[in-house]
């Protein structure tokens, strides 16, 4: 190709689009295209699972070139940058005058010549990034979950919308559907291995998370931003953050979205109660119910001495399963996955470029969004104590995010703490999920 603008025009006009919601499965988990052609991609967010992704993006056999950062703050982007460079040499190209800093330096990263933009900000930032992309005609990969509220996810699903009509890749960093071992195991219970679905669980139990202090000259929103994981709107709470995963294998495994959900949860431990630090909840119970009657079971908790777990399970009229690689069934013999299922992070990076390189886009957006509320639907749920209905919730649910695309880090942040220092955090019975 001879100069970039051939070169995006060609990724962008001589793809395929996959059939259905391809995943990985459609593509080959062996060989990966080399390809001549350079892709040219920028990161949005430059914490660890930012900088996470680009390293993996340039461990493929593509020809990816880093070409410019963004993040909220100037030493981070710095500070990441220098990293990648000292480990992958040619393949960052990032000279000072595109590093870009402050909460529009999204916007200066993706007007920089580019075929791939990563997305990896706090949840509530990705809505008005993911946009921004799309507005320009790139692809792109985003990490989950891609948004912290109902208007969130109806912005990113009309973005989606319009990522198909462009016929743009879509990536969603919703990771063991990339991985061999679910990907199999999920299509035997579909294939009926355990009859009929009856019932799910799914767990996101740990022990706890980071906080961090503030540092000199931080304003009030740069602070929250700094320590993003503790505010609602920032992050969306620990069963959008974290919880998202094992709630999307039960989507996955069931084919379909829960029509409503109850829940109930609490913060009683959170920060060893300290609610100057932290807003969000340190357990959460959901029961969700689908369509047909069905329920999915959820536990998501951040409690030290506790009981831990990070896992899926179908309970099913002719067995059970774990959709991470085995079947029990009530008559016959028991299954377990014995092929080769590379960690998820990587491999959803190599089946991502492979599919550029050979011009077979798919788009995982819709599923991701989807994914990302049902994590809400929980949320609010447990936050209100109310039996809340999906189509409900996302036309009408709370907005954690006003106005956030005029903010700049002088606003004054969307939760402000109360007497005493002490941080809003939402009483079941009390909290409106509605406004």
């Amino acid at each position: 190709m001879s100069n970039n603008t051939t070169r995006r025009n060609f990724m962008k006009t001589s793809t395929v689009a996959l059939a259905g919601s391809a995943l990985a499965g459609s593509i080959s988990h062996g060989a990966y295209a080399a390809g001549s052609d350079e892709i040219r991609f920028v990161l949005v967010g430059c914490g660890g699972r930012g900088s996470g992704a680009a390293a993996q993006i340039m461990n493929t056999k593509g020809n990816t070139k880093l070409v410019a950062v963004a993040d909220a703050f100037e030493g981070n982007a710095k500070n990441k940058v220098n990293g990648l460079k000292s480990r992958y040499k040619d393949k960052v190209d990032v000279p000072e005058e595109r590093i870009f800093t402050g909460l529009d330096a999204y916007k200066k990263a993706i007007d920089v010549d580019c075929d791939l933009v990563i997305i990896a900000t706090p949840p509530g930032f990705k809505p008005q990034q993911f946009d921004y992309a799309v507005q320009k005609g790139r692809h792109v990969f985003m990490e989950k979950p891609v948004a912290s509220d109902a208007p969130g996810v109806r912005r990113v699903l009309k973005a989606v919308e319009s990522s198909k009509k462009q016929n743009l890749m879509v990536g969603i960093g919703l990771q063991r559907r990339h991985e061999p071992r679910y990907i199999d195991t999920i299509k035997r219970i579909q294939d009926g291995a355990i009859g009929d679905i009856i019932c799910q669980r799914v767990y996101w139990n740990g022990r706890g998370i980071w906080w961090r202090p503030r540092q000199r000259g931080m304003t009030d929103l740069g602070f929250q931003c700094h320590n993003w994981y503790h505010y609602i709107w920032a992050c969306g709470d620990q069963i959008c953050e974290q919880h998202i995963h094992n709630l999307d294998v039960g989507c996955w495994v069931k084919g379909a979205y829960p029509v409503e959900c109850n829940g109930m949860g609490g913060s009683e431990r959170r920060m060893d109660g300290d609610k100057t630090k932290s807003q969000i909840f340190d357990h959460t119970f959901c029961e969700y119910t689908f369509a047909d009657g069905t329920k999915m079971y959820s536990q998501g908790r951040h409690l030290a001495n506790s009981f831990t777990s990070v896992s899926e399970h179908v309970h099913g009229s002719k067995g059970t399963a774990n959709p991470a690689g085995s079947i029990s069934p009530k008559e016959g013999k028991a299954w377990t996955f014995s092929g080769k299922s590379p960690g998820g992070h990587q491999q959803e990076q190599h089946d991502l470029i492979e599919a550029l390189m050979a011009g077979e886009i798919y788009n995982e957006g819709e599923y991701g969004a989807k994914s990302t509320f049902t994590a809400i639907l929980g949320r609010e749920a447990c936050y209100s104590g109310r039996t809340l209905k999906w189509d409900e919730l996302l036309a009408k649910g709370k907005d954690y995010c006003p106005d956030i695309d005029n903010w700049t880090m002088e606003n004054a942040p969307p939760v402000v703490p109360g007497e005493g220092g002490g941080l809003p955090v939402p009483l079941p019975g009390i909290h409106n999920p509605f406004a």
